[in-house]
């Protein structure tokens, strides 16, 4: 089965459910300043799963794309990856497990579906502490669909507990997990979750409870389903290969890799851990940026040029330039990932572009680190750990490299002194964060939605003075204040700052309601609503959300907003800037 097909026959079973089938959200999420990325199926869902209600209804089923960054130094091995794909199935209120289990299995085990034998499935179910009582329901019910005992693992909190809320405080509950054998022999007839030769593919999550802050559990008046099938990680089962590396998900890419560097992937094992990397890190590349990220020194753009720069420097290994990289390889993950995200289609040359000019500035920074590296040398005859993370931070300058050039002039980089300071960078950096998203749209104060209500009388103002071709790019909103990115190609004047922040205050003044309606996206737009994901809600015909402030403004948006257009107080611009290229950025408050 290929990997379209998998996405494709996942949907169409749980719309045969009852499910609705909604569109992956982006990888940046949208008004959570609280992560950098959707790091889960869930991630989007989270304000449903907590009672709001969702415009599809209370089944359902998508395919969402994700990124995690706290391993990209794993990636080389055969399992991790930056991007990665989850299925995901909810019941928000509506059912629960009896359902949730036994079409997982049919799923499964099916003809019509995916025809996986029950003798190579496992299960593990929660089984109870002081806090939480033993999931027999679900072991019972796993038993009833016809699996083993031996099969069925009761393990702790640790392995089967899932929070939604952050510090483990709000909606959570017992989890069930499916493994498939992929050992070379038949599978053992006792489930030992500690041998890896046992994949994890599903993951079932009830969240039935709610935990305040005093660590007290009480149960939830809507239990809801959560449940994340790992799609690489399935497709590698379903076509019997030992790693998600192997199949078409990669394969195209990796031939590619191959190709340039006059080496056979599969043939050369020393170095497929770097091929996998640039892999890995260039389809992660990709991804980020068809969903409008560019490379800079702060946030996603950080992320994405610690990606860029990393597969780089791994090619370098093979002597493969930059130039001749980016084009074959952008084209390679669009041949594997294009049908299920057409977008990266009608992004390509815009993709091409970012990632030649991040490689192009990076060969400019290699450049300057050489030249500092060798001063640092003459001045003191050696290259401290110090030295090193100063080149990192500075010039982008690899460890390795730096490893490399020293060893040329017979010593060693103390990575200890290396390791040290970069701990303390990255202490920093989570503290300036933690204080950056204090407050952020994760909650929904007073503050909060004064100011995200500020923005829709922003947004209206910046296309009623610059024209309508000014589309929002970006927010961050905190209890202090906004920042809004827009499009927009040259700075504004003081008169037109001036105009704007006259147009916002008086709409305050006029006392507008605010109010949300539930439309079709040809409704929404026949009411004159600006948005940024229109296309993707009309190929699925879902109703959106969308924020009338009286008849001034109508967007398509979600979170908390205040009733009425008095309740803001003034409001005033503290700064304008350039984000990026054709990008500014506002910076405002409410007083």
């Amino acid at each position: 089965m290929t990997a379209n097909e998998l996405r494709q026959k996942y949907i169409a079973f749980f719309e045969s459910k009852g499910h609705k089938q909604i569109s992956s959200a982006s990888l940046v999420p949208e008004n959570d300043p609280s992560v950098l990325f959707t790091t889960a199926g869930m991630h989007p869902l989270v304000p449903y799963l907590t009672g709001e209600t969702h415009p599809a209804g209370a089944r359902l089923v998508d395919y969402q794309r994700c990124v995690r960054t706290g391993d990209i130094d794993e990636v080389g091995d055969k399992t991790h990856l930056t991007f990665f794909e989850m299925l995901g199935n909810w019941s928000l209120g509506d059912y629960f497990k009896d359902e949730s289990i036994s079409w997982s299995w049919e799923f499964l085990t099916d003809k019509k579906w995916l025809n996986l034998k029950p003798e190579m499935l496992a299960f593990s179910v929660f089984k109870g502490d002081e806090n939480a009582p033993y999931d027999e329901e679900a072991y019972d019910k796993w038993l009833e669909m016809g699996a083993l005992k031996s099969r069925i693992a009761k393990l702790d909190k640790e392995e089967n507990w899932w929070p939604a809320g952050g510090k483990g405080v709000g909606p959570q509950g017992p989890d069930t997990e499916i493994f498939y054998w992929t050992g070379e022999k038949a599978a053992p007839e006792k489930f030992d979750p500690e041998d890896d030769r046992w994949v994890e593919i599903w993951n079932n999550v009830f969240m039935q409870f709610s935990k305040d802050e005093s660590g007290k559990l009480t149960p939830l008046p809507q239990k809801n389903v959560d449940t994340g099938m790992g799609f690489e990680r399935t497709v590698a089962v379903l076509q019997g290969t030992s790693s998600v590396y192997e199949t078409e998900l990669f394969s195209g890419i990796l031939d590619k890799i191959s190709e340039l560097a006059g080496e056979d992937y599969n043939e050369f094992d020393d170095d497929a851990p770097s091929m996998r990397i640039i892999a890995d890190h260039v389809r992660s590349a990709v991804m980020i940026i068809a969903d409008g990220v560019i490379p800079s020194n702060k946030d996603q753009g950080y992320i994405l040029r610690r990606l860029i720069r990393r597969a780089i420097r791994h090619a370098r290994k093979f002597n493969i330039d930059s130039k001749d990289l980016v084009k074959p390889l952008v084209d390679e993950v669009i041949a594997s990932l294009g049908e299920a995200y057409p977008e990266l289609v009608e992004k390509r040359e815009q993709i091409i572009i970012v990632l030649s000019t991040e490689a192009a500035k990076f060969e400019k920074s290699i450049q300057k680190g050489l030249k500092q590296i060798e001063k640092i040398w003459q001045q003191k005859q050696e290259v401290t750990g110090e030295d090193a993370f100063d080149l990192y931070q500075s010039y982008g300058f690899p460890l390795e490299l730096t490893e490399e050039i020293a060893f040329d002039y017979g010593q060693e980089v103390d990575r200890d002194k290396f390791e040290e300071q970069f701990k303390k960078h990255q202490d920093l950096s989570r503290a300036g964060a933690g204080q950056k998203f204090k407050g952020g749209l994760v909650d929904d104060s007073a503050e909060t939605a004064k100011l995200h209500t500020a923005t829709h009388l922003l947004h209206q103002a910046l296309r009623q003075v610059l024209g309508n071709h000014v589309e929002q790019r970006g927010s961050n909103i905190t209890h202090d204040r906004l920042r809004f990115d827009f499009s927009h190609d040259k700075k504004l004047t003081d008169e037109e700052k001036q105009k704007v922040e006259d147009i916002v205050n008086a709409k305050i003044k006029e006392a507008l309601p605010v109010h949300q309606e539930l439309l079709t996206v040809k409704e929404a737009k026949k009411r004159g609503a600006i948005g940024l994901f229109e296309d993707k809600y009309a190929t699925l015909g879902d109703k959106i959300k969308v924020y009338f402030v009286g008849d001034f403004s109508a967007e398509i948006c979600g979170g908390p907003h205040v009733t009425n257009t008095s309740e803001l107080g003034v409001f005033k611009i503290k700064k304008e800037e350039a984000s990026s290229a054709g990008i500014r950025r506002i910076k405002a408050i409410l007083t």
